[in-house]
């Protein structure tokens, strides 16, 4: 990053679009429209979200550009406009799984020392 890409005004949307999806229902509304499109009342079947909770939601995404709204008769449909969020977050979970893996490494080293020490 060069220096003026770190000033609060580069940084502001930045802030704002990982505020977007910081959000664990927003999360699940992603993951759920991962397979395509779908109304509000199969992503509500899915993710578990109420109407006014989701309608909620489905807004704060569409408003960031992450998904898009495509009416089709009475329903209207929602997908991924911007196929990076899986990227996204599939380099964040790679990241969470990969300390995981090295906080269990440690805890066994811990554990071994602390059977070793009741001997």
């Amino acid at each position: 990053m060069s220096k003026t890409s770190t000033t609060a005004e580069f940084l502001a949307p930045v802030a704002e679009y990982f505020k977007v999806i910081s959000e664990i229902s927003r999360l699940q509304i992603v993951s759920c429209l991962k397979s395509g499109a779908k109304n509000v009342s199969e992503i509500g079947a899915e993710t578990g979200l109420g109407q006014a909770n989701l309608s909620k939601h489905l807004k704060v995404l569409t408003q960031a550009g992450i998904l898009s709204r495509k009416p089709q008769g009475v329903s209207v449909y929602y997908e991924i406009s911007d196929p990076l969020i899986f990227e996204l977050c599939e380099l964040v979970c790679d990241r969470i799984y990969q300390r995981m893996q090295e906080q269990a490494k440690q805890f066994k080293k811990l554990n071994s020392f602390s059977s070793t020490a009741k001997r």
